[in-house]
C-alpha cells in the first residue's frame, strides 16, 4: 500500500503453477522473476512461421510472487500477500484512511485463489477480516473509550447488471448514484453489521455461492463477473476533556474483477461469448480509464487532445471504482498471470496493464469528522504554544527546532524570542508576547468548538436576555414580537408626542 496520505498505485505480479489443460498441453513456463522484476520470454515460432522471435521482455514492479514451484526457495504463499498489502491496509485503515486492493488477470490465472483462497489455504480477504477482529478486540480491550464497529456489504457486477449477494429479496438490478460528499454508491445495498470474523466468513460463503460461475475450457469454475467485498470500518473514540464522540470512517474495497479472455482459447458459445463480450468490454473501459490516470498522473494528458477526460461512467465497474482508481484511496493492484507459453499473449497484454496502472497517483485523505480534525489539530497548536511560553522547544507535530535563548527574568515578554516550526518545516522567530495573544484565542476557539448543542441553545437564551435587558434600558420593550415605547428608568430621556407615528420614538440629548 502507499504510505498515508496517497502515492502511486502499488503494483504486485503474481505467477501460478501450471493447471491440468497446461500441463496436458506440454507448456513451457517462460516467465522468470529476479527480485522485482517479471521476465517474460517470447515462445518459439510466436506470430507465425518466419515471424522474427523477440527478444524477453522486462517488468518492473513493486512485488513479484514466484508461486509456480513449491521447491523454489522464494516461493511466496498466501500470508506473503496478507504481510505486504493486507497489513498496511488495516493499518492506513485505522488511521481512517480509504483502501482497495483488486486483483486483474486473465481466466484461469489464479485471481480468486489470492482474494479468496480454496480451503485451507485462505486468501487475502479472510485473511484482512481476521486480523480486524484481532486488532478491534485489542483496541477496545486496551481503551474503553474507543468503539468499533464494522459493516459488510458484497456485490456483483454481471452483464453490466449490480447484483446484491448478502440480501436474497433485492433480485434485481441496483441502480448506482453519485452524492457530492461521498462518491458513487450502491442504492438498496445491504450494509449488514458484524461483530465477529465467524460472521464475516459466513456471509462470505453465503455470498460466493450467489456468485455467477460457469464453466469454461480455461477454467471450470471461471468467475463470470466482478465481485465487490466492501468492510466500513468506524471508530468512535469519546473525547473526556471536550466531551466530544469523534468518529473516523474507513472504506475497505476488495475487488475479484472476472477474467479477461479470448473467444478461441474459452470456446465460448452462445450466452457464454456474449458475457465474454461484456466482462472484455468493462475491462477494457477500466484499461482506458488507467491510461487517461496514468496520463493525468505524468502531466502527459495535457499534450493530448481531450486527454483530460477520464471515463469513468462507461462501466458500471469504472464508475464504482472511481474513488479507488484516482480518487480518495489508497489503492494496490495484484496482477494474475498464468507462466505457460500458450498464454503468452494474455500473460503480456496483464504485464502492459499493470505497468501502467503503476503511474497512476491517489490522493487518499483521512475521513474524519471536519469538526473533531480542527479540535484535534487545536489541541496540539495549544500544546505547542504552552510548551514555548514555558521555555520547551518543540515544533508542530513534536519535530525538534534549535534551542532558544534563554532571558532575565525581567525581560518584557514583546523581548523574548523563540523559535517556531511550521508545518512546512521553516522555522520563524516570534516573541512570548505574540505566543501569548496566539494561545488566548487558540483556547477561546477550541471553547467555541468545545460546546454541545444545549450549551450553544443556553448561550444564545443569555445573549436574548442580556439583549432585552438593553433595550428595556433605553426605553424600548419587545413583547410577542410587538416593539413598544415605555418609560427608561435611569436615563433622562425626552418623547416625542406627535400624532405622527414617524415621529413617535425616543430622542436623547
Amino acid at each position: 500500500m502507499a504510505p498515508a496520505g496517497g502515492g502511486n498505485i502499488k503494483v504486485v505480479v503474481r505467477v501460478r503453477p501450471f493447471n491440468g489443460r497446461e500441463i496436458d498441453r506440454g507448456s513451457k513456463c517462460i516467465v522468470e522473476m529476479k527480485d522485482n522484476q517479471t521476465v517474460l520470454t517470447t515462445p518459439d515460432g510466436h506470430g507465425g512461421k518466419g515471424a522474427k522471435t523477440e527478444g524477453p521482455k522486462t517488468f518492473a514492479f513493486d512485488r513479484s510472487y514466484w508461486s509456480f514451484d513449491k521447491a523454489a526457495g522464494n516461493y511466496a504463499e498466501q500470508s506473503h500477500l496478507f504481510d505486504d498489502l493486507g497489513k498496511p491496509l488495516l493499518d492506513n485503515a485505522f488511521q481512517g484512511y480509504n483502501n482497495c486492493i483488486f486483483a486483474y488477470g486473465q481466466t484461469g490465472s489464479g485471481k480468486s485463489y489470492s482474494m479468496m483462497g480454496y480451503g485451507k489455504e485462505i486468501g487475502i480477504i479472510p485473511m484482512i477480516c481476521q486480523d480486524m477482529f484481532t486488532r478491534i478486540n485489542g483496541i477496545q480491550a486496551d481503551d474503553a473509550t474507543t468503539k468499533c464497529t464494522v459493516e459488510v456489504s458484497y456485490l456483483e457486477i454481471y452483464n453490466e447488471r449490480v447484483r446484491d449477494l448478502l440480501n436474497p429479496s433485492t433480485k434485481g438490478n441496483l441502480k448506482v448514484r453519485e452524492h457530492p460528499s461521498t462518491g458513487p454508491y450502491v442504492e438498496d445495498l445491504a450494509k449488514l453489521v458484524v461483530g465477529s470474523f465467524q460472521e464475516i466468513e459466513n456471509l462470505m460463503d453465503e455470498g460466493n455461492k450467489a456468485r455467477t460461475v460457469a464453466a469454461t475450457n480455461m477454467n471450470e469454475t471461471s468467475s463470470r463477473s466482478h465481485a465487490v467485498f466492501t468492510l466500513m470500518l468506524t471508530q468512535k473514540k469519546y473525547d473526556a476533556e471536550t466531551k466530544m464522540e469523534m468518529e473516523k470512517v474507513a472504506k475497505i474495497s476488495l475487488v475479484d474483477l472476472a477474467g479477461s479472455e479470448r473467444a478461441n482459447s474459452t470456446g465460448a458459445t452462445g450466452a457464454r461469448l456474449k458475457e465474454g463480450a461484456e466482462i472484455n468490454r468493462s475491462l477494457s473501459t477500466l484499461g482506458r480509464v488507467i491510461a487517461a490516470l496514468a496520463d493525468l498522473s505524468t502531466g502527459a494528458a495535457k499534450k493530448k487532445k481531450g486527454g483530460s477526460q477520464v471515463p469513468y461512467r462507461d462501466s458500471v465497474l469504472t464508475w464504482l471504482l472511481k474513488d479507488s482508481l484516482g480518487g480518495n484511496s489508497m489503492t494496490a493492484m495484484i496482477a494474475a498471470i498464468s507462466p505457460a507459453d500458450i498464454n503468452y499473449d494474455e500473460t503480456l497484454s496483464t504485464l502492459r496493464y499493470a505497468d501502467s496502472a503503476k503511474r497512476i497517483k491517489n490522493h487518499a485523505v483521512i475521513n474524519e469528522d471536519a469538526n473533531a480534525r480542527m479540535i484535534r489539530e487545536l489541541k496540539e497548536e495549544l500544546a505547542l504554544l504552552r510548551s514555548k511560553l514555558g521555555g520547551g522547544s518543540t515544533g508542530l507535530g513534536g519535530a525538534p527546532v534549535p534551542a532558544d535563548e534563554i532571558y532575565d527574568e525581567n525581560t518584557p515578554l514583546e523581548k523574548q524570542m523563540v523559535s517556531i516550526t511550521n508545518a512546512d518545516g521553516t522555522v520563524k522567530k516570534v516573541s512570548k508576547a505574540e505566543i501569548a495573544e496566539q494561545l488566548s484565542q487558540s483556547e477561546k476557539l477550541l471553547t467555541d468548538l468545545n460546546q454541545t448543542w444545549e450549551q450553544k441553545l443556553q448561550k444564545t437564551e443569555e445573549i436574548h436576555k442580556e439583549r432585552e435587558a438593553a433595550l428595556e434600558e433605553l426605553g424600548i420593550s419587545i413583547e410577542k414580537g410587538f416593539i413598544g415605547l415605555h418609560t427608561p428608568k435611569k436615563m433622562p430621556h425626552l418623547v416625542n408626542l406627535s400624532d405622527d407615528p414617524l415621529l413617535a420614538e425616543p430622542t436623547f440629548d
